[in-house]
């Protein structure tokens, strides 16, 4: 899957897109046949036990975004470029979302977007780097705007659309909108053609994404625009219960679990 097959679907089908942040997981989503798979930098506080996603570096994503492209055969996978990696110098900011490209083998980045990435964007995209761009909520911006809704009144509402198209303009592919009101997702999908990729954005957008941890029930609670369609965190809980008892009780290894050989019998 790449940009240009993501953009066709809009309008015409439902775009599939969930975070995944190692191998394993990744290799689920894609068997699953989900379109793109984003390296979210949510794996600062859902993954590296950070407090928000602040804290996550350059290195952690191109790490994480390497696992998951071993593992990823169809879907577009993204690397979510962190807080100051991109914003201050555009150079250096070139050479970081590159890096996702040439060291990590991602099929493309998304920038939490306003008007200063407006040009980064268009920079990218000439040379080569897809670009997804997010709106709304923005969680690297929690000290200044809070983790709440956004767009809540015209003027902010607009501001969303115009950034919406001025983002177009300059080359994304595909626009994220986070935790905006329904009807300003719909006014979005409506002003551009490049497929909208609602979180918490109402049913109107081109496409969903959800944290992979909220949709198989790892996490302890889910956003209220979110939802569990699983429960690993009680699967886990019983297996990891189990395996103390077994130990415990002596009921594990058993016999079956073990290999005996004749000839170091005699060690002492």
């Amino acid at each position: 899957m790449r940009a240009k097959d993501i953009r066709e679907k809009a309008g015409e089908e439902p775009i599939t897109m969930l975070t995944a942040y190692d191998a394993p997981t990744a290799e689920l989503v894609d068997a699953a046949g989900v379109d793109m798979i984003l390296v979210g930098d949510s794996i600062g506080n859902l993954r590296l036990g950070y407090e928000s996603t602040l804290p996550v570096t350059v290195d952690e994503i191109e790490s994480a975004t390497a696992a998951v492209a071993r593992a990823t055969e169809d879907a577009m996978v993204l690397a979510d470029m962190p807080f100051l990696s991109f914003g201050a110098d555009e150079d250096e900011a070139v050479e970081n979302c590159g890096r996702m490209l040439k060291a990590a083998d991602a099929d493309g980045v998304k920038l939490e977007s306003g008007p200063h990435t407006v040009e980064l964007t268009r920079r990218l995209t000439q040379i080569g780097v897809p670009v997804q761009a997010h709106l709304g909520l923005t969680p690297q911006r929690e000290n200044e705007t809070g983790l709440f809704r956004q767009g809540t009144d015209e003027e902010a509402a607009r501001r969303i659309v115009d950034l919406a198209e001025r983002h177009e303009d300059a080359g994304a592919f595909s626009l994220v909108l986070e935790h905006v009101p329904a009807n300003v997702g719909a006014a979005v999908t409506e002003a551009i053609d490049i497929p909208t990729i609602g979180i918490g954005a109402g049913p109107e957008c081109d496409g969903q994404v959800l944290t992979v941890d909220e949709v198989i029930g790892l996490s302890e609670g889910v956003a209220p625009f979110s939802k569990a369609f699983g429960d690993v965190r009680e699967e886990m809980r019983d297996a990891i219960s189990g395996y103390k008892d077994a130990v415990e009780s002596g009921e594990f290894p058993a016999e079956e679990h073990s290999h005996y050989e004749e000839d170091v019998d005699d060690l002492y």
